[in-house]
């Protein structure tokens, strides 16, 4: 006889062996009629037509396996919403420039989106909000927005009949302006502080100015730091004043929170407030600085790797030039010069040397397979990793840095001897040299040179010149210069600047997101946009050249 419980476990048995990994989606390749009189009034944003033509083959079934281990198997609920429909979407919102409830609007309301997502007139969305959050934040978890660039790069390569190979490449940056508000010392602070207050205030059920009464900081009551000190900022008294009375305030908060431990029992609250009292922390380490008598002042020096928002912590001061400042990240792009995709993009902080990329772009490229035959990049990656630990067969193609020695013999007048290490002067004098190092010629036999007073102005010493660690690819690059085959190349790099303008135009000037992974997403998937027009525009002209 079975007991109930042998029962019971038999009834649950088949569904542990349930799992809820989303099934596969195979709209139809076929235009229907209503589809096709659809595809006839768009007059622009083609792209939609373009994606409807060809999302079985961006979403191939060995595609859509790998964006369904973003799910876990489950026994419980209902099969997820195929991550190629949520992929789809995710593009299209980063070539429209929508919010994302402008994206479950757009697919009741606009049928150019039903078209691509197999719901034409449809009267509620296939998916909400929430769903297309969650699935952003899978693919962010699992770095699997990388694959939507592979795979845009996989059917160029298909198209073009190639496979991987020895690849010709340009790589360069543009800035993109952070979300965040950028603020002062005293406003980082006073920002901090109010954010920590405004959390117990809701904890409480009490407005934030009763809470700041209570606390001993007016100051943090209004909406201004600096309108609620009213003082002259033009008088540096004043100023040092301001900074007096909040930090004092920062003291306010400490000493309120210390003697009513209880505001910090919700596990949620304490974070929070902790939190905010980090930055305000960080922003007093880096900013202010407290002379031996005890008086506080500003740090006159910039701190390195200051922070200049409350909101994005990742946020830097940035120059793309001496005149050009800007406040956010640094975006960078390797296109591939032949099939005219991008193949890998990086975000860094604005602060940070572009040469640093480059370790992100290594290891977007590794998963493609290809070899590095040429580099065409500006100055600014002469030191990264990509040209430091270049293969034997790739060659760099950048224009060098102007050599100048105030009238006097330049480093250009000097010979280089690679395979015997000797430098020889206009006077044929010739000493050995190590790459990195300095070297000195004599001084007795610089005092006696008849060139001595074009060569240097030193009487003590002899002339003195330096060889960088990487001194033959600069001479190198000084020679290709020279002639017209060589300046051609130099032309090539022109071709990644436009792509980033392009990415530019659909990204915008200003980051979506707060938080370098997020923006470096949205890079990314307006990568995929770029490379999908390439694609278009290669699959236009060879329908041109059958008919």
């Amino acid at each position: 006889m079975v007991c109930s419980e042998q029962l019971h476990l038999r009834r649950i048995r088949p569904r542990k062996l349930m799992t809820m990994r989303p099934l596969p989606w195979h709209p139809p390749v076929e235009l229907s009629p209503r589809e096709q009189s659809v595809v006839k009034r768009i007059k622009r944003a083609k792209l939609f037509t373009f994606l409807r033509r060809i999302r079985h083959e961006l979403f191939s079934d060995a595609f859509q396996e790998e964006l369904g281990i973003l799910y876990e198997v489950s026994p419980f609920g209902q099969p997820p919403v195929p991550p190629a429909k949520l992929a789809l979407a995710t593009i299209l919102q980063a070539y429209v420039g929508v919010s994302d409830d402008e994206v479950i609007e757009a697919l009741t309301m606009d049928r150019r989106w039903q078209l691509v997502l197999d719901c034409l007139d449809c009267e509620q969305a296939p998916f909400g909000k929430a769903t297309l959050q969650r699935f952003r934040d899978k693919l962010i978890a699992q770095n699997l927005d990388r694959r939507l660039i592979e795979r845009t790069v996989e059917m160029a390569e298909k198209d073009r009949g190639v496979s991987p190979r020895s690849l010709r490449a340009a790589l360069d940056s543009s800035p993109l302006w952070g979300a965040s508000r950028v603020e002062d010392t005293y406003n980082l602070l006073g920002h901090a502080l109010r954010k920590a207050l405004g959390v117990i205030a809701r904890q409480q059920g009490r407005g934030l100015a009763e809470i700041v009464s209570e606390v001993g900081a007016p100051i943090l009551g209004g909406s201004s730091l600096k309108a609620a000190l009213d003082l002259n900022w033009d008088d540096p008294d004043e100023r040092n004043r301001a900074l007096v009375l909040t930090l004092g305030a920062l003291e306010a908060v400490e000493t309120h929170l210390a003697e009513h431990p209880e505001v910090k029992d919700d596990p949620e609250v304490r974070e929070q407030v902790e939190e905010s009292l980090a930055v305000a922390h960080q922003v007093k380490a880096q900013d202010v600085e407290t002379s031996a008598d005890g008086q506080v002042s500003l740090r006159k020096a910039v701190a390195k790797d200051r922070r200049i928002s409350v909101e994005d912590a990742e946020m830097r001061h940035g120059r793309k030039s001496r005149s050009q400042r800007f406040d956010g990240f640094k975006r960078h792009g390797l296109r591939d010069l032949d099939l005219e995709v991008v193949r890998a993009v990086a975000l860094t902080g604005g602060n940070v040397p572009d040469a640093a990329a480059a370790d992100d772009i290594k290891t977007d490229l590794e998963p493609q397979k290809v070899v590095l035959g040429e580099l065409h990049i500006d100055r600014a990656y002469l030191s990264s990793s990509l040209v430091r630990d270049r293969e034997a067969h790739t060659e760099v193609y950048c224009k060098p840095w102007p050599v100048r020695n105030g009238g006097q013999f330049p480093k250009t007048a000097f010979v280089l001897d690679w395979e015997k290490e000797t430098i020889c002067c206009p006077n044929e004098v010739t000493v050995p040299f190590s790459l990195g190092g300095v070297v000195h010629f004599p001084p007795e036999t610089c005092a006696a040179c008849a060139l001595r007073e074009r060569c240097t102005r030193s009487k003590l010493q002899g002339r003195n010149v330096s060889i960088h660690p990487d001194e033959k690819l600069l001479a190198e690059l000084r020679e290709r210069q020279l002639t017209p085959l060589g300046r051609a190349k130099l032309r090539e790099r022109v071709k990644v600047e436009h792509s980033l303008s392009h990415i530019g135009h659909w990204q915008g000037d200003r980051a979506r997101y707060v938080g370098q992974r997020k923006n470096l997403f949205d890079l990314r998937r307006v990568a995929v946009v770029h490379n999908l027009h390439v694609l278009q525009r290669n699959d236009l002209a060879s329908r041109q050249e059958a008919a």
